[in-house]
């Protein structure tokens, strides 16, 4: 079971704008992401590979936690904000609920909650 001071400190990485970052402090080795219903991906060195061809493709990614987040024993539920600023200045919006599985003070499962819509708008 993740600690209060643990998810704070990951959310603090995230905000921060570092999410490969908060990938590697904060998931395990084995650990598995999915959007909505999007494909199961798994292992922590493929999901960082990943997060940074995505920060790749915008020229900032800015992040807020919508507080308070919640713990109940292994299980954290995260509503962020992403705004994607691509090179041409243009933004897009998601809201997004995040729920993980941790065991102790890793994240071993991810799943990612939000419209797709919402990249259209």
């Amino acid at each position: 079971m993740p600690s209060q001071e643990t998810v704070r400190k990951f959310v603090d990485v995230v905000v921060s704008g570092r999410h490969d970052e908060a990938i590697e402090l904060f998931y395990a080795e084995d650990a598995s992401m999915q959007e909505n219903l999007g494909e199961l991906r798994r292992g922590r060195d493929g999901l960082v590979e990943r997060e940074r061809q995505v920060m790749g493709m915008f020229k900032e990614i800015r992040t807020t936690c919508v507080e308070p987040f919640f713990i109940e024993g292994d299980r954290v539920a995260i509503n962020w904000i992403f705004e994607f600023v691509q090179a041409d200045g243009k933004t897009s919006k998601i809201n997004e609920v995040a729920i993980q599985e941790w065991r102790g003070d890793k994240i071993v499962r991810e799943r990612f909650y939000y419209d797709p819509g919402q990249m259209a708008a």
